[in-house]
C-alpha cells in the first residue's frame, strides 16, 4: 500500500476565487495533479510539519537576495535551458557559480525537490524570500503551457529592466543623502569644536548672550548625550517603522498615498508604479496566466499597496463581467493614457502588447523623471545647507553687536 503525506496548500480558481486546506497524495507532484484536476491553480503546497523544519535547518535565509543577484542568476537559468540544458544541470551549475549565501543555499534546496520530482515553480514558491512570488507564477505558467525557457528568458528580461530602474532611482536619491549626511556632520562639527571658541570669547568680553545663541551654546554643552541619543532614535525609530510597515498592511497604504502625494518625488514614485504594474501585468498575461490570477499576483508585486487594493477591486468588477479597463478608471493612481490602451488591447484581443507599450513608455518616463528631480533637488540641497550654517554663524556673531553697544555705553 502506498505511503500517503498531508500537502498545506493555497489555491486560485479560473474566476480569481482564493483557498486553501490540505490533500492526501503520494509526493507534491501528485498533489499538485489533484489540485488542477479540481480546476485549481496551485500558488502554495507545503508538506504537513515541513515549514517549521525548513525554519531551524536553514537560519541563513532571513535576508532577502539583491534584485542585482536574481537578474544575474535569472538570465543565465535562462540562458542555459534555451540551449536544451536540462533543469538539474542548469540548477547544479548555478548552485555552484552563484556567490549570494542566500541564493545559493535556496537553489540548491530547489535543485534537490525538483530531482525528487518537485516542480520547478513548486520547490522554487517554497523560498519566497528568494524568489519574488511573480517570478514563481511565471515559471508555473510556463510549466503549464510547455515553455519554460520563454517564462525564464521574459523573467530575467523583467529583473534586469527592474533592476536598471531602481539603480536610476538610487542615483537620483543618493547625492540628496549625501547632502544630508554632511549638513548633519557640520552641524556636529560647529557645535563640538566652534561654539565652545565663541563661549570663551563671549566670557571673557561680558555681557549676555541672545536667547538663540544661548540655545547653541547649551546645545554644544549637552552634545555628549545628544548626539548618541539622535542616533538610536534615528536607528531604532527607522527599525520599529520598517517592521510595523512590513506587518501592517494598513500602514503600508497610508505610507504609499503618501509617498504618492509628496511633492517632488512623487510624481517619480507614480511613474515607477506604473511600469512596475504594466510590465508585470503584460508579462502574467503574456505566458498565460488566467486574468484573475494575475491581478491577484500583480497586486502584491508592483510594491505599492495603492496598486494592491485597486486591483482587488478591480477582480471584484471582472468577475462580475466588466472590462478591465472599466474598473481601472475608477481609481485616480491610473492615467487616462494607460486605461485607453489596456481598452484598445481589449478590444483587439492584444493587451498584453498593450501593457508592454505602457510600461515602454513609463520607463523612459522614469528616466526623465529622475534627471529632472536631480537637476532641481541639487539647487535646493545647497539652498537648505546655506540656510542651516548660515544661520548657525548669525547666531554665534548676534552676540558681538550687544558686546560693541555696551563697550560704546562704558
Amino acid at each position: 500500500m502506498a505511503v500517503t503525506k498531508t500537502f498545506h496548500y493555497n489555491s486560485i480558481d479560473s474566476t480569481g476565487r482564493k483557498s486553501k486546506g490540505t490533500v492526501e497524495a503520494a509526493n507534491e507532484s501528485a498533489a499538485m495533479h489533484m489540485l488542477k484536476q479540481r480546476g485549481e491553480v496551485p500558488l502554495e503546497l507545503t508538506a504537513a510539519g515541513q515549514g517549521l523544519n525548513m525554519d531551524l535547518k536553514i537560519p541563513g535565509l532571513g535576508n532577502r537576495t539583491k534584485l542585482k543577484d536574481l537578474a544575474v542568476f535569472a538570465r543565465q537559468f535562462a540562458t542555459m535551458t534555451s540551449s536544451g540544458m536540462s533543469l538539474l544541470r542548469s540548477l547544479s551549475i548555478l548552485e555552484e557559480q552563484t556567490s549570494a549565501p542566500a541564493l545559493k543555499t535556496a537553489v540548491g534546496e530547489v535543485r534537490t525537490d525538483v530531482a525528487g520530482g518537485v516542480s520547478l515553480s513548486s520547490a522554487m514558491g517554497k523560498h519566497d524570500k528568494q524568489f519574488p512570488r511573480l517570478m514563481v507564477a511565471m515559471i508555473r505558467a510556463g510549466e503549464a503551457g510547455g515553455m519554460i525557457d520563454r517564462a525564464l528568458e521574459q523573467v530575467a528580461d523583467s529583473l534586469e529592466k527592474d533592476a536598471a530602474l531602481r539603480g536610476k532611482i538610487k542615483s537620483a536619491l543618493t547625492y540628496p543623502a549625501i547632502v544630508l549626511s554632511f549638513t548633519f556632520i557640520l552641524i556636529a562639527g560647529v557645535l563640538i569644536f566652534i561654539v565652545p571658541i565663541f563661549e570663551a570669547m563671549f566670557k571673557s568680553l561680558g555681557g549676555e548672550l541672545p536667547g538663540i545663541t544661548q540655545f547653541l551654546v547649551d546645545t554644544s554643552h549637552n552634545m555628549w548625550w545628544i548626539g548618541p541619543l539622535f542616533l538610536i532614535v534615528t536607528i531604532g525609530g527607522s527599525t520599529v517603522f520598517r517592521r510595523r510597515l512590513r506587518q501592517s498592511q494598513d500602514l503600508r497604504l497610508r505610507y504609499d498615498q503618501f509617498k504618492l502625494k509628496m511633492p517632488v518625488f512623487g510624481v517619480l514614485f507614480r511613474k515607477l508604479a506604473m511600469s512596475r504594474f504594466s510590465r508585470n501585468l503584460g508579462l502574467l498575461l503574456n505566458v498565460g496566466v488566467p486574468v484573475m490570477q494575475a491581478l491577484s499576483v500583480v497586486g502584491e508585486t508592483t510594491g505599492n499597496e495603492v496598486i494592491n487594493a485597486a486591483m482587488k477591486d478591480v477582480q471584484a468588477a471582472v468577475r462580475e463581467g466588466q472590462p478591465m479597463s472599466s474598473a481601472l478608471r475608477h481609481h485616480k493612481i491610473f492615467p487616462e493614457m494607460v486605461t485607453q490602451m489596456i481598452e484598445v488591447g481589449e478590444e483587439s484581443g492584444q493587451i498584453s502588447q498593450m501593457l508592454d507599450k505602457v510600461a515602454d513608455f513609463y520607463d523612459r518616463e522614469v528616466d526623465s523623471a529622475a534627471e529632472s528631480l536631480t537637476a532641481s533637488i541639487e539647487p535646493i540641497m545647497v539652498l537648505v545647507m546655506g540656510a542651516v550654517v548660515g544661520g548657525m554663524v548669525i547666531c554665534l556673531y548676534l552676540p558681538m553687536f550687544t558686546i560693541y553697544q555696551n563697550i560704546q555705553s562704558n
